[in-house]
């Protein structure tokens, strides 16, 4: 139950193509996630997850929070926002580092440095190093290693997942959030938010893609041994299967978007009835009239489009026999009728709708079940288990040694430094940071 405790209440803000979206909430003794308020407004100033108006998207911002505060009956002052688009991109990077001492035991501060020295590398103009995720180590040829603080050896090499992005784009985010009076606490990578929120343990560690589909673009995200595998990007989402209803029909873009959430449907081959659906006319001009079987065929061709460029990236990826979890779909996309079939058929893979529902404390209120949510509630669950981190360490000291508090509070500083405690968080949520911290030359 929530304390009044300004420290242990977030709020997450998700800046999409067609919502802008806050949710406040704290995290219980059973580390599940109590939702105290949320707001949810239409984004204007959004395309393709990238901000193109400043002042709508910070009136957006501040229209949700207000929504948000009300509910919560709270007022805030800091937010840990998301950040995705078109512009974020990912790549592989191999660092090594040839240790003058290979009879002393390798140390955080070594791995450190490898991991620091990847920030340094060559990039575009305009764009910058989001974060840097460790895939794996090899220790004088001794591939596959995990965790290689502690062993021996004369040469480490690192085998990294560099994320990258627009220094501009991120720029444009914390501006609209100053705009609307807010702080910008940290910067979460929208698809490790989702993932944080729909994926369990079991499908970080047996490897699973996730398609998270927005209204403007779509992210692949692949996990495997519960580390980040492989981030995409696809610039095809909910609002060009709207564009593609609208031309394909000949109705206005509102009307659209009413047949594609109230009739459409991902799969053809599902609809057995033939219903013809009547759209009222214009001034006075005669009704139209759309066929079901019609709406469909529209729908799964974008919709096979959009899958097609998914089975590329998990081919490209070097996983697509790794996926033993197969498929989970969420975002506003994954609501369409029969889009599990279609992905199964279009696929191979077993396929699931992921839904922000496995890490909430209560589910009273049936609107925060749906996909849409899956990326605000993500970034307010890792958030808090930033929050947590600390107290959550010192417990695991205290049950690993069985001793009071008071003997190991030096200790347990000293164990984590060490790379002891690293694990309290799951490798698959490694933190992002924002520019301000990912990077020693941060330019902004």
């Amino acid at each position: 139950m929530y304390n009044h405790d300004n420290q242990k209440l977030i709020v997450a803000l998700d800046i999409g193509t067609t919502k802008v979206v806050a949710v406040a909430g704290v995290m219980t003794e059973l580390k599940m996630v109590e939702v105290l308020g949320y707001g949810k407004v239409k984004s204007d100033g959004v395309k393709r997850g990238v901000v193109s108006n400043i002042d709508m998207t910070a009136k957006a911002i501040s229209n949700a929070i207000d929504m948000a505060e009300k509910r919560a009956k709270h007022e805030f002052q800091s937010v840990y926002v998301g950040i995705a688009g078109q512009h974020i991109k990912s790549l592989h990077h191999r660092g090594i580092d040839r240790r003058d001492n290979p009879e002393k035991e390798i140390t955080h501060e070594e791995i450190e440095k490898i991991v620091t020295d990847m920030y340094k590398l060559g990039l575009p103009p305009g764009d910058k190093i989001i974060h840097v995720v460790p895939q794996e180590y090899t220790i004088d040829g001794e591939e596959g290693i995990k965790e290689p603080v502690g062993m021996f050896g004369s040469t480490i090499e690192g085998n990294f997942h560099v994320i990258t992005g627009k220094v501009a784009a991120a720029n444009n985010i914390l501006r609209c959030i100053e705009k609307a009076g807010l702080e910008a606490k940290e910067m979460v990578l929208e698809p490790i938010g989702s993932a944080s929120a729909v994926l369990s343990e079991e499908e970080l560690k047996a490897g699973v893609v996730m398609v998270d589909i927005g209204g403007g673009t779509s992210d692949v995200t692949i996990f495997q041994d519960g580390i980040i595998r492989h981030t995409a990007v696809i610039p095809l989402g909910g609002n060009i299967i709207t564009s593609d209803i609208k031309e394909g029909c000949s109705v206005m873009i509102d009307q659209a978007e009413k047949l594609k959430v109230k009739f459409g449907r991902a799969l053809a081959e599902e609809i057995v009835d033939n219903r013809i659906i009547t759209i009222p006319g214009l001034k006075g001009r005669p009704p139209r009239e759309i066929s079901e079987l019609n709406l469909a065929r529209i729908i799964q061709a974008r919709m096979e489009e959009i899958l097609d460029f998914v089975i590329w990236e998990i081919r490209r990826s070097g996983y697509e026999n790794k996926l033993l979890a197969g498929m989970v779909l969420t975002g506003g996309g994954a609501l369409l009728k029969d889009i599990v079939a279609l992905a199964e058929y279009h696929t191979g893979l077993s396929s699931r709708v992921g839904t922000p529902t496995e890490y909430l404390a209560h589910q009273r209120d049936t609107e925060l079940r749906s996909p849409i949510y899956a990326t605000s509630i993500g970034i307010l669950r890792y958030g808090l288990t930033q929050l947590h981190k600390n107290d959550w360490q010192k417990e695991l000291v205290l049950e690993t040694t069985n001793q009071k508090p008071e003997e190991h509070s030096e200790d347990a500083g000293n164990r984590d430094h060490n790379g002891g405690l690293s694990k309290v968080m799951n490798r698959g949520f490694r933190i992002i940071k924002d520019f301000f911290e990912a990077s020693p030359d941060s330019e902004l």
